[in-house]
This record gives structure tokens, sequence and C-alpha cells, in this order.
């Protein structure tokens, strides 16, 4: 069954800090490539993702823009939206 995307433009929170460690990757990439052109996934997580963006821009490259909306000790939250 296919997922129900109701507006282009949608934004999906995913919070990594309920992710066990050893799975967090693996559940991000599985949440962006589940977004539609024009969707965001608004990631939330205790730390600077560093490795992950880099991940990211290995995997993906110009797919997904990468904005951060917040960088706090304790509490990043980064939008990944999906251009294509």
């Amino acid at each position: 069954m296919d997922h129900l995307h109701l507006s282009p433009d949608a934004i999906y929170p995913f919070d990594a800090r309920g992710v066990a460690k050893r799975f967090r990757h693996a559940a991000i990439f599985g949440a962006l490539d589940a977004l539609q052109p024009g969707e965001t996934m608004r990631f939330a997580n205790d730390h600077d993702p560093l490795p992950l963006l880099d991940q990211l821009v290995a995997r993906v490259g110009q797919l997904v823009e990468v904005s951060c909306r917040r960088r706090t000790s304790g509490a990043i939250v980064i939008d990944f939206l999906k251009t294509t």
C-alpha cells in the first residue's frame, strides 16, 4: 500500500532521540527515501549530526536540501526537503 501524501509541502517530524543509536542512520535514510518531492522531514536530535550529513551528501547529493532551523547545545533541528 502506498503512503497517502496529503500535501506536497507537508512537514513530517522525525525525532532521532527516540531511536536506538545503532538504528538511527538506517531509520533516517528510510524516512528520507519515503519522502515525495516537495515534502520535508523535520529532524530533531540531541547533537549535531555531522557524520550523518556527510553520508547524506554522498548518498543523495542534490536530491535533498538541508537547512538548519535550530542549533543549540542539546537541541538540533534540521529540515530535509526532498527536491526531486
